[in-house]
């Protein structure tokens, strides 16, 4: 079920109403149910996947505080049904498409064979949710849960289900154990997030969704009309992923949660390390905690640091996709991060933190972020490295030029809407509660999000697409 579909919002009002006439015990049990019904809507035999991540983690998780001397032999198991359980769906018909070609490359006897499953929806999410529980029991910092329905609940509350942000045990745990009351204040900025998380993926989206793939379409783009499409897709990947959170924690706080926040921003980072700060927090946070830290993390020799920055995103990149343009988008951010190291080594501090040089490291960065992207976009290396020696100075016609001008003008026109949430959330935190500027934030909400709404019903694209990272 998709959030930008009529289904769910009629799924959102009637769970809404239910809910709300319940009590605490029997919320809890309403909302798994609405979770089950929720994910398997189109395909009710990927339930059948869930459940069995689901009750493994729970069952592995209980039995290391249960039987301590089988602690190590349980997070095995935990890690071999959740990485397993990826690894089948997600990377199978990709490692046998590279072992087929290896053995052909080497003059070898080789094979062409494809499991041809389908890859379920969220399953990136919701197996490095329960995975991370695990491991957090099996260090402590979690004590596992008796109650089968809330542990349920925690890995398949449907706001979260298909895309994230991936939550933490401890964080999302205490919400779903605690009684929760209506919030009028929560429940109005809950509609916001939702006019602006739709205003996000319908108009700014989409609509740049249109533009980008038919660029990328082009057998022979010049060099302005390929980054003009990069940069389209720079805006529509935010637009796409910042706006299903926004539906997701939107939906979230109409029931009483609070989702941990998955953007802060990113667009406006001041160095690699900064964007990774800001993006897609909730996998960044991930990694640190569950790869980067237990490898040594920075403590450790420069060589030995550097290698497991370039491990964390290697593992990113191949988290968010089964081809090798992923790995290529998640080593060469690895290697931004240690070259921005290895240049705070050589600058002197003063010049760093120089108020002067904020706008150039912004600018940059984006600069460099918006050129990543187009090894996530395009999935043919062969392509990429063609799009790459593209020359500025090669001759066009003049009509040409034109076109590329007015797609330019158009990315820059639905990126405004971003930019302009930007400079109001930056308001927005430095508005003391009580103050003047916080109630004329306040009071411009209503009028804000009538405008969202307005722009869904009159801008929306006429092709809306699937959220792009539906398909990690």
């Amino acid at each position: 079920m998709s959030f930008t579909s009529i289904e769910y919002l009629m799924f959102l009002a009637a769970a809404l109403v239910v809910y709300w006439l319940l009590g605490h015990r029997l919320q809890n049990v309403f909302l798994l149910l609405a979770g089950v019904v929720f994910y398997g809507w189109v395909n009710p035999w990927l339930l059948i996947l869930l459940g069995g991540v689901v009750l493994a983690s729970y069952a592995c998780a209980l039995g290391m505080v249960a039987r301590p001397q089988w602690r190590r032999l349980l997070l095995w198991a935990a890690l071999v049904v959740c990485l397993g359980t990826l690894g089948v769906f997600k990377y199978a018909d990709f490692f046998l498409s590279n072992l087929g070609g290896l053995l052909d490359a080497l003059g070898l006897p080789t094979f062409h064979a494809s499991l041809k499953l389908i890859l379920p929806v969220g399953i990136s999410f919701f197996t490095f949710l329960c995975l991370g529980y695990c491991l957090d029991v099996y260090h402590g910092r979690l004590q596992p849960r008796r109650s089968l329905v809330d542990f349920a609940l925690m890995a398949c509350f449907f706001p979260t289900l298909q895309a994230g942000p991936i939550e933490r045990g401890g964080h999302l745990l205490p919400q779903i154990e605690h009684p929760r009351r209506f919030d009028p204040a929560a429940f109005r900025d809950g509609l916001f997030l939702l006019a602006w998380g739709f205003f996000q993926k319908m108009v700014v989206a989409d609509n740049l969704s249109l533009l980008v793939n038919k660029i990328f379409a082009l057998k022979d783009p010049d060099f302005w009309l390929l980054w003009t499409g990069v940069l389209g897709f720079t805006f529509q990947i935010l637009a796409d992923f910042s706006g299903y959170t926004d539906i997701a924690r939107g939906s979230a706080r109409l029931l009483g949660f609070e989702l941990l926040r998955n953007f802060d921003q990113p667009y406006l980072s001041h160095s690699p390390a900064d964007f990774w700060r800001r993006w897609h927090m909730s996998l960044s946070y991930w990694l640190r905690d569950y790869i980067y830290i237990p490898l040594g993390g920075s403590r450790v020799g420069p060589a030995r640091a550097g290698l497991n920055i370039l491990t964390v995103f290697f593992v990113s990149g191949l988290w968010h996709g089964a081809n090798w343009n992923f790995i290529v988008w998640g080593l060469y951010h690895g290697l931004l991060v240690l070259a921005e190291r290895w240049w705070r080594r050589l600058v002197p501090r003063a010049l760093q933190e120089a108020a002067w040089t904020a706008p150039f490291k912004v600018v940059f960065t984006f600069a460099l972020v918006a050129f990543g992207w187009l090894f996530f976009r395009e999935t043919d290396l062969g392509w990429i490295a063609r799009y790459l020696s593209l020359s500025p100075l090669a001759p066009s016609e003049a009509g040409d030029h034109l076109i590329t001008l007015y797609l330019f003008y158009t990315v820059l026109l639905y990126s405004l809407p971003l930019w302009a949430h930007a400079a109001y959330d930056r308001l927005a935190r430095r508005a003391r509660p009580g103050t003047g500027l916080a109630r004329r934030l306040l009071l411009f909400r209503p009028l804000a999000a009538s405008l969202l709404l307005l722009g869904v019903l009159t801008l929306s694209s006429p092709a809306s697409g699937v959220f792009i990272y539906f398909q990690f």
